[in-house]
């Protein structure tokens, strides 16, 4: 089936950018090796992430946390995992086959639709690989920041993954890391040269149409491939605060989101943009297209939004907590993951 998920899960939006190094550094490499702590209810804990996995939703969240349902969101159960760092993002290529990343620059697959999951990357590892490339190209600005990256440890979080086949991961994340695999996380290479982000700025998120991809992060940044993310082009930016998550709607349509509920469409790809009208200044954090072709905006306020034309409709009146992710599972039923766990929405919500 097409995994009709996203996943926006933004501890970026809660942590400013020093708060990241102060949180890791040498105190992060236990939590790389240390299975997470099994808990008693998963689903109230904060989940920052949601995909499909066939029949199966797959959420992820605070310590490790990795939670399984298989009835449409109704009941979770969690699933050993063998870091106990918090994880950002999930992505499912099939039923079975999914990767999630998080802090300490985690990636870690699966290959049984989330039971088990094993470490392929972690900052350490990535450090060495952007020092490698940098080096390689006799880039001595590349090469100052990749030993920095070296000294300063498995500090940084990766923030999204994609997974366009079974065997091809990208993943991008603070501080402008990006990275990817072609052969199931076996072997990496440093994409940090393919972006035009001299201010290593952080990447929130990371989208693919076929060979159109798109980055966009802090500072109002956007950066566009058309030839299937071989080279990044910046775009022009209408906002210069943070976009948080974007969707390529179609061939030239192009929505970005993010801080104060600044939400812009493009149907130019990315030329000219024309600003949505969102009903609060509350950050977007999470989107969602459903099968319809509709497109689901969430935010920190708590409410689920509605694309229409040029402006955003709220789906119910009562406001939950903060909104880091969506995800719609096989029976219709729409799913928030939030601060405090997952909150199903009214049917008349999930029915858009």
């Amino acid at each position: 089936m097409v995994v009709r998920c996203t996943r926006r899960a933004l501890l970026a939006l809660a942590l400013p950018a020093p708060a990241f190094a102060a949180a890791a550094g040498d105190a992060v490499a236990p939590a790389l090796t240390r299975p997470a702590l099994g808990v008693r209810r998963g689903e109230g804990a904060v989940l920052l992430a949601a995909a499909c996995a066939g029949r199966r939703i797959v959420a992820v969240g605070e310590r490790g946390l990795v939670l399984a349902s298989d009835d449409d969101g109704a009941s979770w159960r969690q699933q050993p995992t063998p870091v106990s760092v918090t994880l950002t993002a999930l992505r499912f290529v099939d039923a079975m086959h999914g990767a999630a990343v998080g802090h300490g620059g985690i990636v870690m697959l699966t290959d049984d639709a989330g039971a088990h999951w094993r470490v392929v990357f972690d900052g350490r590892r990535a450090a060495q690989v952007a020092l490698a490339a940098a080096r390689a190209s006799g880039d001595a600005a590349l090469a100052g920041s990749a030993e920095r990256l070296v000294a300063e440890g498995a500090d940084k979080p990766f923030l999204d993954v994609l997974m366009p086949d079974a065997s091809t991961l990208v993943v991008v994340g603070a501080y402008g890391l990006a990275f990817a695999s072609h052969d199931g996380g076996r072997h990496w290479t440093s994409w940090l040269d393919r972006f035009d982000n001299p201010k290593a700025l952080h990447l929130y998120a990371l989208r693919q149409r076929g060979d159109s991809w798109l980055a966009v992060g802090e500072q109002g940044l956007m950066l566009r491939s058309g030839d299937g993310g071989r080279s990044f082009r910046r775009l022009p930016s209408p906002y210069k605060g943070s976009f948080f998550t974007a969707e390529l709607l179609g061939e030239q349509d192009i929505v970005v989101a993010g801080l104060r509920g600044n939400v812009w469409r493009s149907g130019d790809a990315g030329a000219s943009w024309t600003q949505v009208a969102a009903p609060m200044p509350a950050s977007i954090t999470a989107s969602l297209r459903i099968p319809d072709g509709a497109l689901l905006l969430a935010n920190q306020a708590g409410f689920v939004m509605k694309l229409a034309a040029d402006r955003l409709e709220p789906l119910h009146k009562q406001a939950l907590p903060p909104i880091n992710g969506l995800v719609l599972g096989e029976g219709r039923r729409l799913t928030a993951l939030t601060v405090m766990g997952a909150m199903p929405l009214p049917s008349a919500a999930a029915a858009g």
